[in-house]
């Protein structure tokens, strides 16, 4: 399995980060990929892709990460795609929920790594907290764009609406939230148009809810959308896995 989206190189994992990675390799996980905040982490991310070849970089700007210095923080990503390749730009997009006090400008930001994600013929990853419709609209306007909508939260509607941009579902602990709806989603959906993900340390699932998430987690989410969709666990992480491995255009 894949977990697509884990930020193992933040502090909460600087005393167990091996161990971490040794469960998660023990539980089936394969890879990690690895979303990019701000040049506060990025440094600290490409040394634990350097230690763990598990680990695999994205590079981006978090919406949450734009504010006055922006441009500056635009200029640190090109310039990192410049120096070597990366398997995403993400995660990128549009977060309303706390600030929205940068809203144009995260816009600019969003468009302006789009752009950047067609050129080099790499796909993204979406960050939409209170702005899945915005982020959807967004897209729609590069049919040539590919990548996932990380820790999907919208309706069916939303859903589809993802899929017919050929982007993917990244599907993680929220799934096995009581009043999460998600289940919903997957049952009309289907699993074709699905990614795994953690988003550690956050979102941890059910049991661990409220406590620090980390890849060995997948298993947990395969096991609720086993439940859900009625495909085998082991349908479930070949189908997973056959999709980023094609997404990421990992070997």
């Amino acid at each position: 399995m894949i977990d697509t989206h884990a930020h193992i190189y933040l502090p909460e994992f600087d005393k167990d980060r091996p161990y971490v990675i040794d469960k998660a390799r023990e539980a089936g996980i394969t890879r990690i990929l690895m979303p990019a905040i701000d040049s506060t982490t990025h440094s600290t991310m490409l040394k634990s892709e350097e230690s763990h070849p598990e680990c695999i970089s994205m590079i981006g700007l978090h919406p949450c990460s734009v504010k006055e210095n922006y441009e500056e923080e635009l200029k640190v990503v090109n310039n990192y795609i410049k120096e070597r390749s990366f398997i995403a730009i993400g995660e990128i997009g549009l977060d309303f929920y706390w600030d929205v006090s940068f809203r144009e400008q995260q816009f600019d930001a969003f468009q302006r790594q789009i752009e950047t994600a067609v050129e080099n013929n790499i796909p993204i990853a979406i960050h939409s907290r209170n702005a899945v419709n915005e982020c959807i609209e967004v897209v729609q306007q590069y049919p040539e764009l590919r990548g996932v909508f990380h820790c999907f939260s919208g309706d069916v509607q939303q859903a589809r609406q993802i899929i017919d941009c050929n982007f993917m579902l990244g599907i993680g602990g929220v799934v096995t939230f009581k009043n999460a709806g998600l289940d919903k989603v997957i049952k009309e959906i289907g699993m074709n148009n699905v990614i795994l993900e953690t988003d550690a340390p956050y979102l941890a699932p059910v049991p661990f809810r409220g406590k620090r998430n980390e890849p060995a987690y997948i298993k947990i989410v395969t096991e609720m959308l086993s439940r859900i969709s009625g495909y085998s666990i082991d349908e479930i992480e070949k189908l997973t896995t056959a999709n980023a491995t094609r997404l990421f255009n990992l070997k």
